[in-house]
C-alpha cells in the first residue's frame, strides 16, 4: 500500500518565501519562526550556481527521490519512504540576498514524522559542505 496522498497546491516561491509550515510537527522550514519548525538555511563557500548544481547532485544520489520542478534559483523534489510510500515534499530556494538556500520539507500525511524531514535536511547540510 502506497500513502502518496496529494501533491500541494501551495508549493514554490511567493514574496521570496516557501509556504508556511502546517500546524503539525511533521514539517520544518529555514523561515520559520517558532521552535518546532525552524531549521538552519543551508550554506555555502562557492558560487550560487555551483551551490545550487552541487545540490541537484546531492539530491539525485539519493534513493527515492524524484525532482519534480527545477528552475535557475529552486528545486522541487519528492522523497519517497521506504516502508509504506509516504511522500515528502522538499523545496530548496537559493536565496542570493541571504546567500544562503533556504529549505522546506513536509510530509504529506499524517501528524509527526519522527524527525524525518529534520534528519533529511541535516543530510544534506552534511553533504553539501
Amino acid at each position: 500500500m502506497v500513502f502518496a496522498g496529494k501533491r500541494p497546491n501551495n508549493l514554490g516561491i511567493s514574496n521570496g518565501k516557501l509556504a508556511s509550515c502546517p500546524n503539525s510537527p511533521n514539517c520544518v522550514s529555514s523561515q520559520s519562526r517558532d521552535a518546532t519548525h525552524k531549521i538552519a538555511p543551508l550554506t555555502f563557500t562557492s558560487t550560487p550556481e555551483k551551490a545550487i548544481a552541487n545540490l541537484k547532485k546531492i539530491i539525485q544520489s539519493l534513493p527515492r527521490t524524484k525532482i519534480i520542478t527545477e528552475s535557475q534559483d529552486y528545486l522541487y523534489a519528492e522523497f519517497k519512504s521506504a516502508l509504506l510510500g509516504f511522500v515528502d515534499d522538499v523545496e530548496f530556494y537559493l536565496d542570493r540576498n541571504a546567500n544562503a538556500i533556504q529549505v522546506r520539507s513536509a510530509s504529506r500525511l499524517g501528524q509527526s514524522d519522527l524527525g524525518v524531514n529534520r534528519q533529511r535536511i541535516e543530510a544534506i547540510r552534511a553533504k553539501l559542505k
